[in-house]
């Protein structure tokens, strides 16, 4: 993004997400909330801060032990490593548009001697049929539920515990990818232990739905979480304190879990007020969670510029880059129905898409 592109997007409110924040109103908050708890820095991942939240994703998620890492990466790696270790398998499975596949520089392979197979259709859920067509040994099993580079797409309940049946079966540790997993709840129906009973280990977010500072939550059994310390010091894991970014989750955590039924709504109310429009495809055409990915009839490039153009003349920022689609005059972006779009009218939002197919149309 050019400088000139970024004072754009600054005098902008965001159509994604859950708005722009500044970083001395996002601190002032945090240590306002601090003071009404006469919270204590925690130190090297111990004190009640920290302990206590942990103790609280563990018993919502329905699983003995919990651990806060900075970053869901580190997170992942370590639950790959401690499965393939105790297996004695350094192979494992994931689908194909896997976070730890596309966007982590294969520091699976690099820093931690671990192999991948690839598995499913990039565009929909990896199920049962998927993984019992594979012949190789595995440790792990890793799912993302839902899938983000699929548009936020999800198995169906039968379809996912026929695939946890699967992997069981072979013995195969499951893993699940849950960055999202606070918005499937809605999908499902279900509490959220439901949705991960039969996985031996979970990995969740708290910068992404939920909107707080980085922060990740590891869970599994006693021993594996006892593990998981030490691989996280090994990789450096283990910050003197993580005291505002605990904060920051804890603080937000009850009011944004509240909140994803209306997020929801909202979804399904858009598609529904831009469904019509000419030549804008939307994946999946029927929401699963309050995510979704517009397809538009052009070059990323052209989007880019026409989501310039949308922004000087509505103060809106509708995405940050558009991406290449299936074909050359094909592009998609991702949106994140969050707080921003919460008080932007459907009216207005199928005026301003209009209007975007306008300028892409006007070449």
């Amino acid at each position: 993004m050019t400088s000139v592109q970024s004072s754009l997007k600054s005098q902008c409110r965001s159509l994604s997400g859950h708005g722009f924040s500044k970083p001395a109103a996002v601190l002032a908050e945090i240590a306002d909330w601090c003071k009404q708890h006469d919270c204590e820095f925690e130190a090297y991942g111990s004190g009640d801060l920290i302990e206590s939240f942990e103790r609280k994703i563990a018993d919502l998620l329905g699983f003995p032990a919990a651990r806060f890492m900075p970053s869901g990466v580190l997170a992942q790696l370590t639950a790959l490593r401690i499965w393939s270790d105790r297996s004695g398998c350094s192979h494992f499975a994931m689908h194909p548009t896997s976070h730890i596949e596309l966007h982590e520089e294969s520091g699976y392979r690099h820093l931690y001697g671990l192999t991948a197979t690839l598995v499913g259709p990039r565009k929909s859920p990896l199920l049962a049929d998927h993984f019992d067509a594979l012949t190789e040994t595995f440790s792990t099993l890793l799912i993302e539920l839902p899938i983000r580079e699929a548009g936020g797409q999800l198995p169906t309940w039968e379809a996912l515990e026929a695939l946890k049946h699967s992997a069981k079966a072979r013995g195969v540790r499951l893993h699940l990818d849950g960055a999202r997993l606070w918005e499937a709840k809605q999908f499902y129906n279900r509490e959220y232990s439901e949705i991960c009973a039969g996985f031996d280990s979970v990995y969740v977010s708290f910068y992404k739905g939920i909107g707080a500072l980085p922060g990740a939550m590891l869970l599994g059994p006693e021993d594996f979480i006892a593990e998981a310390k030490l691989w996280q010091r090994r990789a450096g894991g283990t910050l003197q304190t993580l005291a505002s970014n605990v904060a920051s989750a804890a603080m937000k955590f009850d009011s944004a879990i509240a909140r994803f039924p209306a997020y929801f709504a909202r979804t399904i109310s858009l598609v529904k007020a831009i469904e019509g429009l000419d030549d804008l495809v939307i994946m999946p055409p029927l929401p699963q969670v309050n995510m979704l990915h517009i397809y538009l009839p052009c070059t990323p490039e052209r989007a880019d510029a026409a989501r310039d153009q949308i922004a000087a003349e509505f103060s809106l920022w509708l995405f940050n880059k558009a991406n290449q689609g299936d074909s050359a005059n094909s592009c998609y972006f991702e949106l994140y129905i969050g707080e921003a779009l919460m008080d932007i009218s459907d009216p207005l939002a199928a005026h301003v898409f209009a209007r975007l197919l306008a300028i892409i149309r006007a070449g």
